[in-house]
């Protein structure tokens, strides 16, 4: 098991955990603030809705913003979980895979929890927008100012839907991308052995040749040397046989 690996996972629980309580304390300032304001005098009803619900507006767009900026630290950590799993042996790198995409799943969540708290988030500004305008002249609030403004709140909740779904495809792609490299980078390594293992075969044919050469002359060699012998061997014969007839 990579070392490296296991530090990402530990980061990537550390994170989860902090953004499990996170969501659920952006959920819990989805307080009713018509609730806490009839619990006061009738005469200031309006202003008590507005300022408490300002406070409630203020304090889940802080948790909303950490939240974001915990999901943007935990797909990077993810990522690097993918390329460090990429790289290690076959046998390592289909278990950790798996735990991976249990990972992703588990980020998609987080996502779908956020995109639930923000849609709530947009419905309670949509809501102050209409209180701050009730209080300016109830009576010339119209049917007609309210539907521009839900029609404008949809119009950027589909906005930030289609903004979210150009991030995933972009994600997708750049995973990818990440994976041709892995796959390009093990052809390199494995076409450099390839040609290690045709250098080595190389040397060695150069190795032989040399001791065939070696050989050769050492044979040509032995057969002068014979034939001197032979011909010192007959000339002595018949030198023998010379003195012995004369």
């Amino acid at each position: 098991m990579s070392e490296v690996f296991n530090g990402y996972e530990r980061q990537y629980c550390e994170l989860s955990a902090n953004l499990s309580k996170k969501c659920s304390s952006a959920v819990a300032l989805d307080g009713d603030p018509l609730f806490t304001a009839n619990l006061l005098s009738i005469s200031c009803v309006h202003e008590i809705q507005l300022i408490v619900s300002c406070l409630f507006a203020e304090q889940k767009k802080q948790k909303l913003s950490e939240i974001k900026s915990g999901l943007e630290n935990a797909e990077a950590l993810i990522r690097k979980m993918d390329l460090e799993a990429r790289s290690l042996p076959p046998n390592i790198k289909s278990s950790l895979l798996v735990k991976l995409r249990e990972f992703k799943s588990d980020l998609n969540n987080f996502k779908t929890e956020v995109k639930r708290i923000t849609s709530a988030n947009l419905n309670a500004a949509a809501r102050d927008e209409l209180l701050e305008a009730g209080m300016a002249d109830t009576k010339t609030a119209s049917a007609d100012q309210r539907s521009r403004l839900m029609m404008s709140t949809e119009r950027l909740g589909r906005t930030t839907d289609r903004v979210k779904d150009s991030r995933r495809v972009m994600m997708e792609t750049e995973d990818i991308g990440v994976s041709i490299l892995q796959d390009l980078h093990s052809q390199r390594q494995s076409l450099l052995r390839a040609g290690d293992t045709l250098s080595g075969v190389d040397d060695n044919i150069g190795k032989s040749k040399k001791i065939l050469t070696g050989m050769t002359r050492r044979m040509n060699k032995n057969k002068w040397t014979i034939g001197a012998i032979i011909t010192a061997l007959v000339a002595a014969i018949i030198l023998i046989l010379y003195f012995k007839l004369t």
